[in-house]
């Protein structure tokens, strides 16, 4: 679960200043007190200072907060916030979750490291959580973070809110995340789609509390008597809340975006979740890092998410590619850890080795795979088009210079045809006019010969490229040089996410003494790498910023 950027925190290693909010609100808009009992916006990218909110605005926020706020109830603390909407009879049903990315190290090791736990809330009435509440778990109540996602039904849309000094600002809503002023800023440069965010969204769910692993306290500590810890869930609930919550937001946003005369608006926004990478999630291997050490004689198997967009491909799009996952020997995973100085590092802390999950890796942001699905579902688009896009490069199922060209050839909007897969034929026949000018090897002549294939072939030959990738890289992934290649690989796309808005703090991931200006990588589909190449400015825009 995200911390938002208009939080400052002393673990947080994007550009805002290391200080108390008040502060960040007086630097950025000479703000340094706001009203008790006053609902306020800010938007960040539109608003330049928090305004008291338009009555005609405040009464259109039909979330649960939002409500509680139009009748004038202004809860400053978490236990002040749970009690109204207890009162209020909304949201009966709760549940609470904990995360902390120093949660495994051992209690003897952290000496003064802050732990900066955290919990997440979900509120609900019956299947789907109309409420998401995220605030640390510990300190003092009334001055941690507080911040509140509310699902409002009526608008189909999540607002988000954050408590300020003495009242609650409102700093916009799942819309403001896809605007291009608001777009990657304040709550928006994690929540960059408009929903609800779980990075370690799979098994093992890296830095939770979860079937997999137990975020270590101390015998005495207080937490232990928090109601709210005493009645913990694991993330392996909290998946499924994330997923449904995605996908709520995704199928309202797709509905929105069809006019009635059959138009498709905003058809490159919701293409660039197809083209570009937008989010990621952080995907591990099942098997902890210390076990790896104790057994280094058993293989260890990688996460797929390193090697291709298996959740697209595979499961959505139903190509039949057959294979098993594959793995590399303990020892030469421990043995790279050495020589490459893999250690979790934070200020004076430094602990040798892995995180806590063995071999971390960006992989394809399940907000982005999810609008695909639902594109394909709704014949907005055809399977055969999405997954003649996601073909294009698809060993590098993340951060892929080749398919960001492709959205160039998007327009911002288009006719529906259903005989033409939604707007699928329109889009490819711009595409594959433009490749008699390009190279044979360009993205664009790859998505030409995709395309062309016949209806009643495609998913075959797409699964024997795949199955003929991963049996290349079975065959390296034992070999010393290959595995440090794929160790090269996964370090490369770590430093892409390590670059972003979205990598929030510095204990998320190890570092290694490959330089930070080392050149970043691309895998190949005979099971090599190599250099990526130079990206043009416009490229880098989108793809070197998670095409905010």
């Amino acid at each position: 679960m995200s911390q938002w950027p208009l939080i400052a925190s002393r673990r947080r290693t994007t550009a805002w200043p290391q200080t108390t909010m008040e502060g960040v609100m007086a630097a950025e808009s000479g703000i340094t007190q706001l009203a008790s009992s006053t609902a306020y916006r800010f938007v960040m990218g539109v608003d330049s200072e928090p305004t008291v909110m338009p009555q005609s605005q405040l009464d259109s926020l039909a979330d649960p907060m939002g409500v509680l706020l139009r009748q004038g109830k202004f809860p400053l603390t978490l236990h002040d916030l749970l009690a109204e909407v207890d009162a209020a009879g909304m949201l009966p049903l709760q549940r609470s979750y904990l995360v902390s990315e120093a949660g495994q190290i051992p209690l003897a090791e952290t000496g003064s490291l802050q732990r900066d736990l955290r919990f997440a809330i979900t509120r609900a009435r019956a299947t789907n959580v109309d409420l998401l509440i995220s605030t640390s778990a510990a300190g003092d109540p009334a001055a941690t973070f507080l911040q509140v996602m509310g699902w409002d039904e009526t608008a189909g849309r999540f607002n988000y809110y954050m408590r300020l000094g003495p009242t609650w600002v409102w700093a916009g809503d799942s819309y403001s995340a896809l605007a291009p002023e608001s777009r990657g800023q304040g709550c928006f440069d994690s929540h960059v789609n408009g929903s609800l965010v779980m990075k370690e969204l799979k098994q093992p769910w890296l830095h939770w509390q979860s079937m997999n692993a137990t975020i270590l306290l101390a015998p005495d500590d207080p937490l232990r008597r928090n109601p709210l810890y005493q009645s913990l869930s694991g993330a392996e609930d909290l998946e499924l809340t994330v997923r449904a919550g995605v996908s709520r937001w995704t199928g309202v946003r797709l509905k929105h975006a069809v006019t009635s005369d059959g138009r498709v608006t905003d058809l490159d926004r919701l293409l660039r979740q197809l083209c570009t990478t937008t989010a990621v999630n952080l995907a591990s291997s099942v098997t902890a890092s210390s076990t790896v050490v104790r057994s280094p004689g058993k293989p260890l198997t990688l996460p797929l998410g390193l090697w291709l967009n298996v959740d697209s491909l595979l499961d959505d799009l139903g190509l039949p590619a057959r294979f098993v996952p594959p793995s590399v020997p303990g020892q030469l995973y421990l043995d790279s850890l050495v020589r490459y100085d893999f250690a979790l590092v934070e200020g004076e802390f430094r602990q040798p080795g892995d995180a806590f999950f063995a071999f971390v890796v960006p992989e394809a942001a399940f907000e982005d795979i999810e609008v695909v699905n639902q594109l394909v579902r709704r014949k907005m688009i055809s399977a055969h088009f999405a997954a003649s896009v996601l073909m294009v490069d698809f060993p590098n199922p993340v951060f892929s210079p080749a398919r960001v060209k492709l959205l160039a050839y998007v327009p911002a909007a288009a006719t529906l045809d259903p005989a033409g897969g939604g707007v699928s034929q329109q889009v490819a026949e711009v595409i594959v006019q433009a490749v008699d000018s390009l190279p044979a090897d360009s993205p664009e002549a790859q998505f030409a010969d995709n395309w062309r294939l016949a209806d009643a072939d495609w998913r075959d030959v797409f699964a024997g490229r795949i199955q003929d990738y991963v049996n290349a890289v079975t065959l390296r992934i034992g070999t010393d040089q290959g595995f440090d290649d794929y160790v090269r690989l996964a370090e490369s796309r770590r430093r892409e996410f390590k670059s972003s808005r979205l990598n929030e703090f510095t204990l998320t991931l190890p570092v290694t003494n490959i330089p930070p200006d080392a050149p970043l990588l691309q895998m190949n589909e005979d099971g090599t790498i190599s250099e990526k190449p130079a990206q043009s400015a416009t490229e880098g825009k989108a793809y070197g910023q998670f095409s905010f």
